[in-house]
């Protein structure tokens, strides 16, 4: 068993989840085979909400944006993809079911980049009715050793492209008139510090709070701004950590198990729903309780006892 958050790099030093597929066939399959029969029997049933709703995904080439995207496909949404490398979200976006899905490439380090990929988006469909900013980067090292170079490409990836993003894709919103819905993706290390990951604690911090930022000022405009706090996942072909990690943190867990494809993806369309109609600025986490305090530590003391 492997897991680890991150993945396929941004630039070589800097491993990426919004890149988090091998280059094979087989592991883009990974995501969505079997969506068809299998995906509804697992998510809320949201009925016929999401058919024909335009929704944008960053990072779409990872795991976690691999299963945000069949998600909304299987509710009969139409995606927009982007991420680094466009070979690899066209792959994925042709394995989704439904038709008029769009893949665009975007360098979520470059502003120029992102302007430009709004104005595809907006150029292909108007505005769109959701995004969805799930792109970033976990790169390990001590503070006293992170380059300046490494400190502004995580913030860059984690929380300016957000902000830049939110901001363009808002400004479509409003002059559309229709509202919509912006979904940022966070980590429990947003209120957990961890060794060797700082940086990307720090970031996901700020994250939280831009969420509540955006979510204040655009609520006058019909537009929801919420997080979602995804928890360990285990499994990844791509994986460099060592096994004994992966149990020591899935030990950790109160739940015991690391985060599926459902749990993900349902709290992401959960918030993005009209069941969620009154709910902005929060954040949803769905990490088997592994924010809140080690499952081993209390066994531990129980034992202990």
């Amino acid at each position: 068993m492997s897991a680890r958050p991150g993945g396929s790099p941004h630039s070589p030093a800097l491993p990426c989840s919004c890149s988090f597929w091998p280059s094979t066939s087989s592991a883009i399959t990974c995501v969505t085979a079997s969506i068809r029969a299998r995906v509804r029997r697992h998510f809320v049933n949201f009925g016929t909400e999401f058919n024909g709703k335009k929704v944008v995904v960053t990072g779409a080439a990872g795991i976690i944006g691999g299963w945000i995207a069949a998600a909304f496909a299987a509710e009969g949404a139409t995606l927009c993809l982007t991420d680094r490398n466009e070979n690899r979200i066209k792959a994925i976006r042709d394995e989704l079911p439904g038709t008029g899905h769009l893949a665009f490439a975007a360098d979520l380090t470059d502003a120029a980049s992102m302007t430009a990929f709004a104005g595809r988006v907006a150029d292909e469909w108007g505005a769109p009715d959701i995004l969805v900013n799930n792109a970033g980067i976990y790169p390990s090292g001590f503070l006293l050793d992170i380059s300046i170079e490494d400190w502004d490409a995580i913030m860059g990836v984690n929380l300016r492209a957000p902000f830049l993003l939110s901001k363009l894709f808002a400004r479509q919103m409003i002059d559309a008139g229709k509202g919509g819905s912006i979904v940022n993706i966070s980590s429990g290390a947003a209120r957990k510090m961890r060794t060797t990951v700082v940086p990307y604690c720090t970031s996901k911090t700020a994250l939280d709070r831009l969420t509540k930022g955006f979510a204040l000022e655009l609520a006058e405009y019909g537009i929801r701004v919420n997080a979602v706090e995804p928890g360990f996942i285990a499994g990844s072909e791509v994986s460099s950590l060592p096994d004994e990690h992966v149990d020591a943190v899935l030990g950790s867990i109160p739940l015991g198990r690391p985060s599926s494809r459902q749990d993900v993806a349902s709290a992401v369309l959960y918030v993005s729903s009209e069941a969620a109609g009154y709910v902005t600025g929060a954040t949803l986490t769905v990490d088997g309780g592994n924010s809140i305090g080690s499952q081993a530590v209390f066994q531990a003391k129980k034992k202990a006892l």
